[in-house]
């Protein structure tokens, strides 16, 4: 797409950390003096001369109207935006409702997809030109126009805060990921609570390693005894979670890491475990411990992702093993030893116990890092893509990899590499203008220029192409992708460093920068070939080739290239199927529709999976209809059992084992700058030594970062509403039998009782009916004075409940949708057995549910009397001893019946689903562990991670 002119290796262009610096600061990295270098020459890929790309699309007017399904309000509201008439309506309402700047109602708001992009693309051309990178203005205006077509079509898209601030009167962030650093200093470790709040102010999440803070085995300077690192992450902990509900509407995203050998790791690695334990027994308690919950505030830790830093002595010790050494961190003399494998042990179950800690890779990391004279790496930003120096940032973006698939499927390589060319030289101009929260993370980040490229839909193109994720073929093409996209990348930075200079630390780092290229060169050279990634690699190699060349004699312009981010919103700004690396959810999802109202729908890939594999138009038709009604391809009419492997997905009737999601890291992982955003789901069956061959093996396969999450594993997380098959196991035949509900009347004289109560001061009765062979048939509740209008609307919503009992909706039902409900009144009861109410509704059908239901469902329900709590309670620390055995409270913990629930009925678009994981929960009977989103109460899906909700596009932690 674009090509270099002018002299390879004096002098540079233009490089100022940001408007307004001072001349001093604009000379950074000229080289020799007067040098003077011409810009770019940009090429035509995508583009027609004389023709702007809005010119080339139709465009209509539609209204965005979003509201939170469960209580009816409106969110956001506007009407009569413009957008492409191929972009989906979630894709409208999501860029409208977040990127869209202005105040809503005013005519300074944007209201059209063309403001936003000739706001964002006009300021990266106009820096462009200010700071030397273009030949021309004929050159400058291909790059606006290529710049748009991409955007336009969702060919890529810049993270979150490019869409946010570029543009705008707001500071010019760009940057989404940071990493921050904190010493052994009560001034730096203030300092660091009050870097992270400004952080977190402004929508992003930070991380550090805290292995420099003295452990609580060690003297002060005083003679007093150390506080040690997990007692200051209490503060800061407490410091994100008040700043979140200060007016965010999403977790406050943070990493926190400390390295192995800190003599407080073992404490550290309990942290959340034990926080966990205490959540269970608050929950049993009556307390509210759902995520979000009016409780979960007084449990500590739960605003941070946790890991350690693990060296290859470490697990050489584990495998060995043998004793490994815990440092002073004031003298570097080993002051402790411990069993390597116990405490590799210990990380594994607090893992399986709570998902955390993950583990991150120390000697890997920096065994691949391009600036070791600057420093060590040594923490990752929130979700662990990004890794790099201490008191740094980088901005990403990422291109939609389906978008380059050519009308015979196959991967276009060549204009997937010319693609990254442009957007690499974007994101490059970006660092010119930006501004950054701290002052030395905006001086590291001007010195090092650290770029993060990356990608979504991989899993979506290789069920399209034919390839299942867990394959060689599978791998081998995300490989050979992943390959040219980072060398394409390094390539465009040579050439970049030959027009506007290297980054100005790179005449420190050149040889270690070298030597990373060659590594990342020679990896190419291991991916296995296939007729699908041969192509791919190929051009891969020249290029890397190319990048050698270039960098040889230019060095490059960024220290780092290439993330795999979570790709959360801006996945959903593009119509992405499929999120980052990760493989597709499940093959039916959930498509809103425009005017209102939403469908099911099986996934594009499934179809063109189908044509790619051979199968005839009538074939592929009745295959299509058989998963829109089943969710699965299992025993579809013609479907070869061969072929099942390429539509399995993350969740399902056949899920991906979790060694196949390490697997597909591994084949990524050589290719990249930095590392992979991805969370290892693992069955809730998984044991602690399945988390323990996992966390080994992604060492051997060479990864940098690693994370699992063992299935309700969280109480902070809706739990199972029943035990879902397993994904090997053969299904029975299902039998289609059409049916209608039929209500059964209560006999004219049934047994009942009658129960009083008092909620918040307010004071009513319930009565309870019965079929005389047992089972809930009928309620009654009396609420208000006689004529009221509560106690009307009370009289018609028992009679609606009691209706429903009776057409056979079990009880259970009613009690998982309106236990927890909050309104007034609200508060204190007078039942010994449920002491807190969120509201009426919520007592009434505590109260039921404790009287009508068995003690198995109730279990799966968190209900449970006073004195069967107390009887858990006396079962779990009648010793009096203050630690909790971990094994001994699991097993004493009661378990479901362990019976398959049956599927509901297969309905157009199930009115009790608002998202794909909704939806997948009514497919598998079972509930799965994702949060609900706190602005429009959609379940989350994973992303990364991260969680993101596919109804507004909020995340937990990631843009």
């Amino acid at each position: 797409m674009t090509e270099t002119v002018g002299g390879p290796t004096t002098g540079a262009g233009n490089d100022t950390g940001g408007t307004g610096e001072a001349p001093a600061k604009a000379a950074r990295g000229r080289g020799k003096a007067g040098a003077k270098r011409r810009g770019l020459t940009v090429q035509r890929v995508f583009t027609t001369e004389g023709v702007h790309p809005f010119d080339q699309v139709d465009w209509e007017r539609r209204d965005v109207v979003m509201t939170n399904w469960r209580d009816g309000t409106v969110n956001f509201e506007q009407r009569g935006v413009e957008f492409p008439s191929f972009w989906s309506v979630n894709a409208t309402n999501i860029v409208t409702s977040k990127y869209f700047r202005g105040a809503v109602g005013s005519d300074a708001r944007e209201s059209s997809l063309k403001q936003l992009i000739e706001r964002v693309v006009g300021a990266y051309r106009r820096a462009g030109v200010e700071h030397g990178y273009f030949a021309s203005d004929a050159d400058a205006e291909i790059f606006d126009h290529e710049l748009t077509w991409m955007l336009l079509h969702q060919v890529f898209s810049f993270n979150s805060p490019v869409w946010f601030n570029v543009g705008t009167p707001s500071p010019q962030q760009v940057s989404a990921c940071f990493i921050l650093s904190v010493d052994d200093t009560m001034e730096s470790i203030l300092n660091w609570y009050r870097e992270e709040g400004l952080i977190f102010k402004g929508g992003s999440g930070a991380g550090l390693n805290l292995s420099r803070i003295r452990s609580s085995r060690e003297l002060l300077s005083s003679g007093g005894t150390a506080s040690g690192p997990v007692s200051f992450m209490r503060g800061a902990d407490a410091s994100a979670g008040t700043i979140k509900s200060g007016g965010a509407t999403r977790r406050a995203a943070k990493m926190v890491v400390l390295d192995v050998d800190h003599p407080d790791i073992e404490e550290f690695v309990e942290t959340k475990a034990q926080e966990e334990a205490k959540i269970r027994v608050l929950r049993d308690a009556g307390f509210d411990m759902d995520l979000g919950g009016s409780d979960i505030a007084s449990v500590q830790y739960q605003n941070a992702n946790n890991s350690v830093r693990v060296s290859d002595e470490f697990m050489r010790a584990v495998e060995e093993g043998t004793e490994f050494g815990l440092r002073s961190r004031t003298t570097g003399e080993v002051i402790d030893s411990i069993d390597a494998g116990k405490l590799f042990h210990g990380i594994a179950e607090a893992a399986w116990n709570c998902a955390d800690p993950g583990v991150q890779y120390d000697s890997t990391i920096n065994d691949w890092h391009t600036c070791p004279e600057s420093g060590r790496i040594t923490a990752s930003n929130p979700c662990s893509e990004y890794m790099h120096l201490d008191n740094s940032s980088c901005n990403l973006a990422s291109l939609n990899l389906l978008k380059f698939l050519d009308a015979d499927d196959r991967f276009d390589a060549d204009t997937f590499a010319r693609a990254v060319e442009l957007i690499i030289t974007a994101m490059d101009i970006s660092i010119c203008f930006a501004d950054f929260p701290t002052d030395p993370i905006a001086e590291t980040t001007r010195t090092f220029r650290q770029l993060g490229i990356g990608y979504a839909n991989l899993g979506a193109l290789l069920m399209a192409t034919g390839h299942a994720y867990d394959s060689e073929g599978g791998r081998a093409l995300a490989g050979a992708i992943t390959s040219l996209m980072t060398g394409a990348a390094y390539k465009r930075s040579a050439e970049l460093a030959g027009t506007v200079g290297p980054y100005e630390g790179y005449a420190r780092n050149a040889e270690a920068h070298q030597r990373v290229i060659r590594k990342h060169a020679a990896a190419n050279d291991q991916i296995r070939s296939f007729p699908a990634s041969a192509p791919v690699q190929t051009l891969a190699t020249q290029v890397w080739q190319q990048c050698q060349e270039i960098g040889a004699a230019n060095g490059w312009r960024n220290a780092q290239a290439s993330v795999l981010a979570p790709t959360g919103t801006i996945g959903l700004m593009m119509d992405c199927d499929t999120t980052g690396i990760e493989p597709d959810l499940a093959l039916v999802k959930f498509k809103k529709l425009v005017g209102g109202g939403s469908m099911q729908i099986v996934n594009q890939s499934v179809r063109r999976a189908l044509d790619n594999l051979g199968y005839q138009a009538e074939q592929a038709e009745a295959i299509v209809e058989y998963v829109a009604e089943h969710g699965h391809v299992v025993d579809a009419p013609g479907m070869k059992p061969e072929h099942y492997e390429v539509f399995d997905c993350a969740m399902g009737e056949r899920s991906i084992a979790p060694m196949g999601h390490v697997r597909m890291m591994a084949a990524a992982q050589p290719f990249l700058s930095g590392a992979i955003s991805k969370t290892v789901n693992m069955p809730e069956r998984a044991t602690v030594e399945d988390v323990e061959r996992i966390y080994l093996e992604g060492w051997r396969l060479g990864l940098k970062a690693l994370a699992i999450y063992r299935d309700n594993c969280k109480v902070g997380q809706p739990l199972s509403a029943g035990k879902g098959g397993s994904g090997d196991a053969k299904p029975e035949p299902e039998v289609v039998v059409e049916q209608r509900p039929i209500r059964k009347r209560l006999p004219k004289k049934r047994p009942s009782e009658t129960v009083s109560f008092t909620v918040g001061g307010a004071d009513g009765y319930l009565t309870a009916g019965s079929y005389p062979d047992d089972g809930l048939g009928e309620i009654f509740v009396k609420l208000g004075k006689q004529g009221s209008t509560l106690a009307g609307v009370m009289d018609a919503f028992s009679m609606s409940i009691s209706v429903g009992l009776q057409y056979g909706i079990p009880l259970e039902f009613y009690v998982s949708k309106f236990s927890n409900l909050r309104f007034e009144p609200a508060g204190m009861t007078d039942d010994p057995d449920v002491r807190i109410a969120t509201s009426v509704l919520d007592y009434l059908f505590r109260r039921l549910a404790l009287d009508h239901l068995p003690y198995e469902k109730r279990a799966q329900l968190g209900i449970f009397s006073a004195d069967e709590r107390a009887a858990q309670v006396e079962n779990d620390y009648g010793s009096g001893s203050e630690n909790l055995d971990m094994d001994e409270f699991r097993s004493s913990l009661p378990a479901g019946d362990g019976t398959k629930q049956e599927a509901p009925a297969e309905t157009p678009a199930p009115a009790e689903a608002h998202s794909s994981t909704e939806l997948l929960e009514l497919r598998l009977g079972k509930a799965a562990d994702a949060p609900l989103c706190m602005t429009c109460g959609t379940k989350m899906r994973p992303a990364g991670s991260c969680y993101l909700c596919e109804g507004c596009g909020s995340t937990s932690g990631c843009s």
